[in-house]
């Protein structure tokens, strides 16, 4: 029997590629899931990359580096994440408590 496939490519795709010798792909995976859970079917996908270069994360959408470790000083937590993502496919959506907490810090 044939798999199907399901993944529509003319939704955003995110591909994570992770340094496999940093041991990342934990916290690649957790950003993944943390991507889908948010987006759900908004997403074509999130891919994760095996990367052969030292030290490298980054994150793309659809081509776009979102995210690099070594410019933007570290990993992004999931707040920064899921908000780059929403304002690039999605600007009016509401993410909920993460918009919430982002508001409540603006104002303090």
């Amino acid at each position: 029997m044939a798999h199907e496939q399901t993944s529509d490519l003319t939704k955003p795709q995110v591909i994570i590629t992770y340094c496999t010798g940093c041991n990342w792909l934990l916290r690649a995976g957790w950003m993944a899931q943390e991507l889908l859970q948010s987006f759900g079917t908004d997403l074509g996908g999130v891919t994760l990359v095996p990367g052969e270069i030292g030290g490298i994360f980054e994150i793309t959408l659809d081509g776009d580096v979102i995210w690099e470790r070594k410019r933007d000083g570290g990993f992004p937590d999931a707040r920064v994440l899921k908000s780059k993502v929403r304002d690039l496919i999605d600007p009016d959506r509401d993410l909920g408590h993460i918009d919430r907490a982002t508001s409540d810090q603006d104002e303090g």
